[in-house]
């Protein structure tokens, strides 16, 4: 029998906590493993070598720390964790290919108008390239509210 498993992205929001709920479902209606990753982006560099002045450096031991703090409400699901540098929704969609993932859940901050232009939607990206089902949690109502 094939092992499925169900990539789960986790920017450590609450619309990711949201969506690991979902997740959680899915794996264990499946008996899949859910493979929880965060993807960090790496260091802009400018020309001849000059870091960006205005990002600060991310701490690996810290978000890994973070990723570990991720798990399934449900002990017996399968989970493991992957802390991974790249393009969030091009490094999600390769990893889910390298595991022949079943699909990819993520959570949607629903941003509109000018700041999904100026941010973009990684979660569009992801829905975009990927060659599995993608489920995009967007944020409840109850969210909503006071947002």
């Amino acid at each position: 029998m094939d092992r499925k498993t169900i990539v789960f992205a986790t920017d450590f929001s609450n619309w990711s906590d949201e969506a690991l709920g979902y997740a959680e479902t899915l794996a264990s209606r499946d008996g899949a493993r859910l493979l929880i990753v965060h993807v960090t982006e790496p260091t802009t560099v400018l020309g001849e070598g000059a870091f960006y002045y205005g990002v600060p450096t991310v701490d690996r031991g810290v978000l890994r720390e973070s990723l570990e703090k991720v798990r399934p409400h449900d002990p017996s699901i399968s989970c493991e964790h992957r802390l991974i540098e790249g393009n969030p929704a091009e490094a999600l969609v390769e990893l889910a290919a390298q595991e022949h993932a079943d699909c990819i859940v993520l959570g949607s901050h629903g941003r509109t108008g000018l700041p999904r232009v100026l941010m973009g939607s990684v979660a569009e990206h992801v829905v975009r390239l990927a060659h599995c089902p993608v489920m995009v949690v967007k944020k409840s109502a109850a969210q909503t509210v006071g947002a």
